[in-house]
């Protein structure tokens, strides 16, 4: 189902993408990015923050980096400087790339087992699936910001895997 070249795949895009999503944002005033524009978090800021916090807990999980700090509730509210949080993405999408490159291919036999505070008791899935939640999840939002970005009045580039800039693909 999953692999190393699917994980490796998926990661490259989630740094291309990430950046081209943020560097659209970046065009916004503050103001605009925390505007509620009816998405599920509301703003770009907040769906841009639980993104973030999400793909922090799935890392944590997959590889042992630090955990992030709250629930889902509190996922919304981490972006206290919007350059910071720009520069701790950027590193954090390295390092998911990082674990892309080392994890080994057997890695993805077998179960993950962990608490979740969504569901309120222990989970146990196979890994290969929860990889496919970290990514799927992360395009699931980033489809979100896309939109409300769109309708703020400003276009991020291409989005479709194929159109990857191949400067990427050797990332």
């Amino acid at each position: 189902m999953t692999n190393k070249d699917y994980v490796l795949m998926m990661a490259r895009y989630n740094l291309w993408q990430n950046e081209n999503l943020l560097s659209t944002t970046d065009s916004l005033s503050s103001s605009d990015r925390r505007l509620d524009r009816g998405a599920f978090f509301g703003s770009i800021e907040k769906t841009l923050s639980h993104l973030y916090w999400a793909d922090r807990i799935w890392m944590h999980r997959f590889a042992g980096t630090p955990e992030p700090a709250g629930g889902i509730p509190e996922s919304a509210r981490n972006i206290k400087n919007w350059q910071s949080f720009r520069e701790e993405r950027k590193t954090f999408d390295e390092r998911i790339l990082q674990w892309a490159h080392e994890v080994d291919a057997s890695w993805f036999d077998g179960d993950l087992s962990w608490f979740s505070g969504a569901m309120g008791c222990q989970v146990t899935k196979p890994k290969n699936m929860l990889v496919i939640q970290l990514f799927n999840h992360q395009t699931h939002h980033r489809g979100q910001v896309h939109a409300m970005l769109t309708a703020a009045g400003v276009k991020p580039s291409d989005t479709d895997v194929p159109f990857m800039p191949k400067h990427f693909l050797t990332l």
